[in-house]
């Protein structure tokens, strides 16, 4: 059995980059629900172009299921989002679609400040 052919550092490169392009097409994709509430919580949901799913990293799984994600998982895989939303279920029939949540009155926290007069100093 013969190994794969070496890429040169250009083909290496090329690669990468219709990689790093096909990602962000998926990634644009990428469908948000319109926000819905009960009186607890604000809900939507998210779902992933099929594709992007596949490219999502094994360890992100359970078996076959996805399992629940932390922020800086779900923002890692492109789900752009405010602040405060939690990934709490998971619909086993269709792994692409993740719900989200978060309190119905959530206030996010106030950011430090970064002026130029600050910066000054």
């Amino acid at each position: 059995m013969d190994a794969p052919p070496l890429l040169t550092k250009e083909e290496e490169e090329q690669k990468r980059l219709e990689e790093q392009k096909k990602l962000e097409e998926y990634i644009e994709k990428i469908h948000y629900s319109d926000r819905y509430t009960d009186d607890v919580y604000e809900y939507r949901h998210v779902i992933l172009p099929k594709q992007l799913l596949r490219l999502v990293p094994k360890q992100f799984f359970n078996g076959d299921t996805l399992r629940l994600l932390s922020e800086p998982e779900w923002r890692g895989i492109g789900i752009t989002q405010s602040l405060g939303w939690e990934h709490y279920e998971v619909h086993t029939p269709e792994p692409h679609v993740l719900l989200f949540r978060r309190p119905k009155d959530f206030v996010p926290p106030p950011q430090h400040a970064n002026s130029k007069a600050t910066r000054r100093r």
